[in-house]
């Protein structure tokens, strides 16, 4: 039976995931996955609202009167935060200029929804990191008998080591590694942007060590996944999170700090940008470490370490952060206010 060719608005939904966002925006595979799932949770609502199965919804269909509804859907019945709905719209935002381009006739309805704006008052949740005894508890917490266990430990090291997003490690293959001197690894990142990132000698030889097991039988393994599951498939991000909170939970009695944290992959991110920026990194060096496409991402580690923030409060008022002198009093004979005046 010959395949149906999609038509009215099935069509543009497939130039739009399979032409527009990877080659015209270069969008990332994962970004065009939050995407499809926005656009997936519209169209169920939207056909619901119409009445109407999604294969016979038109562009027509698309109106900002329906996508608020959809929006107030989102956090209402389905609980969703404000960030949610936010990056919901703008996958929405992304779709409705698509279609002005393919659709003209269809202008004026599609720029109400352009004009829809984003949600203010979405809380930035404080950036999870770990602090040198926690990363010592949580390797140190790894079975390395087994193979399993040497993967887990390898793969922790690295994103330790690089700041690395958690796909682009999933991404590696052997041949994205150089594991002699000079050691590095190549990270493709957001947008198809690669980046050459040092290891340490201690994290090339952990990968060689697991190469060499993983892929005994393999002749010219180059090809390969670095990190492979027990079936020989590529690791999810899913079963990277398993494995973290697994260890994570594992290492709470030789820090109990842990179990205070939620801790996450990107929460070894964070580790690597935050010690990178307490051993004196520059910010423009961290960004370009960790692939951010803008300065002002960096810049928030800078207000998320509170050690940082009393060093710096240390050398702007050294004489009040210094331990008193002739006592334990702050005080001098013009009493508190006299202290005040001279901060």
């Amino acid at each position: 039976m010959k395949a149906r060719t999609p038509t009215g608005l099935g069509r543009s939904i497939v130039g739009f995931f399979q032409d527009y966002l990877p080659t015209l925006r270069g969008m990332s595979r994962h970004t065009i996955q939050s995407y499809r799932d926005a656009l997936v949770l519209f169209l169920q609502f939207a056909a619901t609202d119409c009445r109407r199965p999604v294969e016979a919804l038109e562009v027509a269909d698309i109106t900002a009167d329906r996508v608020g509804r959809f929006l107030a859907f989102l956090e209402t019945t389905r609980q969703n935060s404000i960030t949610t709905r936010n990056a919901r719209l703008a996958a929405l935002h992304t779709f409705a200029r698509f279609l002005v381009a393919r659709n003209p006739e269809h202008i004026a309805a599609l720029q109400q929804v352009l004009g829809i704006p984003f949600k203010r008052g979405a809380r930035a949740a404080p950036i999870e990191y770990l602090q040198k005894a926690e990363i010592e508890a949580l390797l140190a917490g790894i079975d390395r008998s087994a193979l399993s266990g040497q993967r887990d430990y390898a793969m922790f090291s690295l994103m330790f080591n690089t700041g690395a997003r958690v796909q682009e490690i999933l991404n590696l293959r052997v041949c994205d590694l150089r594991l002699a001197s000079p050691c590095q690894v190549r990270l493709a990142g957001k947008g198809n942007k690669t980046r050459i990132c040092p290891i340490w000698p201690r994290t090339a030889q952990l990968l060689r060590d697991l190469i060499q097991k993983q892929h005994a039988s393999v002749e010219n393994p180059a090809s390969q996944p670095v990190f492979v599951n027990e079936r020989g498939a590529t690791m999810t991000r899913f079963g990277v999170r398993y494995l973290l909170r697994k260890y994570v939970a594992a290492s709470t009695t030789a820090a109990p700090t842990l179990a205070g944290k939620q801790i996450h992959p990107h929460s070894l991110r964070h580790t690597t940008a935050i010690h990178l920026l307490k051993a004196g990194v520059d910010f423009a060096t961290i960004s370009q470490w960790l692939g951010h496409a803008s300065l002002n991402t960096t810049m928030r580690y800078a207000r998320a370490d509170i050690d940082l923030k009393r060093q710096a409060l240390a050398q702007v008022f050294p004489e009040v952060l210094a331990p008193p002198k002739g006592g334990l009093s702050t005080c001098h004979d013009d009493g508190i206010i006299g202290w005040l005046h001279r901060l």
